[in-house]
């Protein structure tokens, strides 16, 4: 009788005993492949099951409120874009399959337009065609284009000035007011402001209250030029850093165009010789004749 030691190498006998002699190498693999025959499959525990509910969960769409809805009869609205996401996250979700989120992107437009942000594009030409109507031409990224389908169409707004300088001397902060006042009370106007206030002394500033609550927004800044002042030591700690003292000359206007964020547009308004002499500060310092308005 021979030693099973002495059984030839590359065979494989019956698991259950049964065939009677060595057979050839050949067998199935396990279900599993890196489980043994005799293991059965991998289950999660209750901790990863509620990490992978949780992961799914943070992949679910976020349904757009009803004021992200324009009211149009957009083709298709931001709720319709929504459903047709929720159902392919709700199929990819039962099938346990991350890869069905991804689906195929839209080729047609790849400036990535949004229907629930803004995004803002250049200008590259406007073509006048009738006394009242202009065809206004904006540049895409790269060579993309939008593709708009029958149905759809854009909503468009624009920011006239991307900063107000505001040049006042006396009363001449009055019609500032309004404008200043309109722009911060509108949450969706980006548009800066530096507003410099021309005085005599600090006494005689106007609306200091409101000025200063207008300061806090993160879109304004203030400045004060007072003529017949000459120490610091003598205003609030709060004024300290934004005076200055003498006039406004073309110095002072220089720095304050170029500490602008945006190309400013500057709107004086003062004595006739105030503006007369802000007017040619703003042209040395770079600004063209309409880059401001004379009140």
């Amino acid at each position: 009788m021979k030693s099973r030691e002495k059984e030839q190498p590359g065979v494989l006998r019956d698991q259950a005993g049964k065939g009677g002699g060595p057979g050839p190498a050949l067998g199935r693999a396990p279900s599993c492949p890196h489980l043994l025959p005799d293991q059965g499959p991998l289950t999660m525990d209750k901790g990863e099951e509620d990490d992978d509910e949780e992961a799914w969960l943070q992949l679910r769409p976020v349904e757009p409120l009803p004021s992200q809805c324009c009211g149009s009869g957009c083709s298709p609205c931001v709720f319709d874009l929504y459903q047709r996401d929720l159902a392919s996250w709700e199929a990819a979700r039962a099938s346990k399959d991350r890869s069905l989120l991804s689906g195929e992107e839209t080729q047609s437009c790849p400036s990535k337009l949004s229907p629930e942000t803004f995004l803002a594009f250049c200008i590259s030409a406007t073509d006048r065609l009738t006394k009242d109507t202009y065809l206004v031409r904006f540049a895409l990224p790269g060579n993309s284009r939008l593709g708009l389908r029958p149905g759809q169409h854009l909503i468009l707004r624009y920011t006239q000035y991307g900063e107000l300088l505001m040049l006042a001397a006396g009363t001449g902060l009055a019609p500032m007011v309004p404008i200043l006042q309109s722009i911060t009370d509108n949450a969706e106007d980006e548009t800066f402001i530096t507003l410099v206030g021309c005085f005599k002394t600090f006494e005689g500033i106007y609306l200091k209250t409101f000025l200063r609550e207008q300061a806090r927004f993160w879109n304004v800044r203030t400045f004060f030029v007072l003529s017949q002042e000459n120490s610091l030591e003598q205003l609030p700690w709060s004024y300290r850093d934004k005076t200055h003292f003498g006039r406004l000359g073309q110095d002072l206007i220089e720095e304050l165009v170029g500490s602008c964020r945006r190309k400013p547009f500057a709107l004086v308004c003062g004595s006739a010789e105030f503006t007369k002499d802000v007017a040619g500060y703003l042209l040395s310092a770079g600004l063209a004749e309409d880059s401001y308005f004379l009140f």
